[in-house]
């Protein structure tokens, strides 16, 4: 079931969450989403068994999202059906096709991740059969920005990646209006998750929200 959004009031995900201490961290500041990276070529991937051990460390309430590149839809739902994941998050440019073969499989939400570099991207973004859209640079994970021009006009609601750090995502938020903020190299320091870096970078989302309200 997807949620309710509300504008003015932006989400924030931590993501490639990899030890019991960032999900600590995670459970002290309450973010409203965490990734576990299941993409075998990501330094941030855990295996099922190391997720399933994070997960039981994780405070009720804060939704668990799975990272995926063209993975096996058995293999996702696998993962759903066992609450190790309550999202999944397909980050490969899965098609249309995949995502309704999923769809066959589990009622859990899916988020489509896109690349933005032009126009048709975003316009590829709008057509997603996907519950919720992830807008990224890159192949995800490179701690980069994308040209936050480009998304004038654009009108559904998103979670925004991509070179996001405490330094700019009041900017962001203020700016653009996302539905979440999604975080991962952003708030690591030497490839570890930082919890000053965390706390920061959730700070200024929930000021910025409680200033709009």
């Amino acid at each position: 079931m997807m949620e309710s959004y509300v504008k003015g009031s932006t989400k924030i995900k931590f993501c490639g969450l990899r030890t019991t201490k960032d999900v600590e961290h995670a459970n002290e500041l309450r973010p409203d989403y965490i990734g576990f990276v299941f993409a075998k070529k990501s330094r941030r991937a855990v295996t099922e068994r190391q997720a399933e051990l994070l997960k039981s460390y994780l405070e009720p309430g804060i939704i668990k999202v799975g990272v995926f590149v063209r993975e096996d839809p058995e293999r996702i739902a696998s993962l759903l059906h066992n609450g190790t994941i309550d999202y999944a998050q397909l980050h490969g440019g899965e098609d249309a096709e995949y995502i309704r073969n999923l769809r066959k499989l589990t009622e859990a939400p899916i988020i489509q991740a896109f690349r933005v570099d032009t126009g048709e991207d975003l316009a590829a973004a709008e057509r997603s059969e996907a519950d919720y859209i992830l807008l990224d640079s890159g192949s995800g994970g490179t701690g980069t920005l994308f040209d936050w021009e480009l998304l004038e006009g654009f009108s559904r609601p998103y979670f925004l990646a991509g070179g996001l750090d405490p330094g700019n995502v009041r900017e962001a938020v203020r700016k653009l209006h996302p539905f979440a903020v999604d975080v991962s190299s952003g708030i690591e320091t030497a490839g570890r998750k930082d919890p000053l870096k965390m706390a920061n970078f959730t700070d200024q989302v929930r000021n910025l929200n409680e200033e709009r309200e």
